[in-house]
């Protein structure tokens, strides 16, 4: 809840504390409360808390980076019935990782909704793709797809307590930090891989 992760950001900054965001669907004045406190405090802010899936986007990045336009870029995720959201968080930390690789914006460069006659498929665009079912905890899938090949890389989410395993770890590492905002590729010493 973007409302609730504002109030304890301020009380994280009041008291000195490390704040660590898992947070989706915060708006462009929320991210600038929370860079606003990280003079006093230390936040670890990701649309994702799973080690796996911030391995993943750092993957992303560096495959995107590598590869050009000629391979287009789709990504795939399914959850559980029961999310009200689409695309996924975790699916649009992935797209704007593979768009920081290729050094475009995100939301001048995705592609959603495909339904009916949509025309071809513009080149340099991100697609997205969400599936919604059963019990699914989340599986995300981004594909690089080129004229003869394609790289598929794929992360499966088995059990929502690897989130809780994962904010541990960023707050355990944050705590001897100085204030700062900093990222699950910080806690994980991904840098710039």
């Amino acid at each position: 809840m973007p409302a609730a992760t504002i109030a304890n950001v301020a009380i994280a900054a009041q008291r000195g504390l490390v704040h660590v965001i898992g947070t989706t669907g915060l708006s462009v004045s929320d991210d600038a409360v929370i860079k606003s406190v990280t003079t006093r405090a230390i936040v670890v802010k990701s649309g994702n808390m799973s080690l796996g899936i911030n391995l993943l986007a750092a993957m992303v990045k560096r495959v995107a980076q590598s590869l050009d336009d000629d391979f287009d870029i789709e990504i795939l995720e399914i959850h559980h019935r029961a999310k009200i959201d689409a695309p996924s968080g975790t699916a649009l930390l992935l797209g704007e990782a593979a768009a920081a690789g290729r050094k475009i914006s995100l939301d001048a460069h995705s592609a959603r909704g495909r339904d009916g006659q949509t025309g071809a498929r513009t080149r340099g665009d991100i697609g997205f793709a969400s599936l919604r079912g059963g019990t699914v905890t989340g599986d995300h899938s981004v594909i690089f797809a080129g004229a003869m090949e394609r790289i598929e890389l794929t992360h499966r989410a088995e059990d929502r307590t690897m989130f809780a395993q994962g904010a541990i770890k960023a707050a355990l590492w944050a705590r001897d930090k100085k204030p700062g905002l900093y990222s699950m590729a910080d806690v994980l010493g991904l840098g710039e891989f």
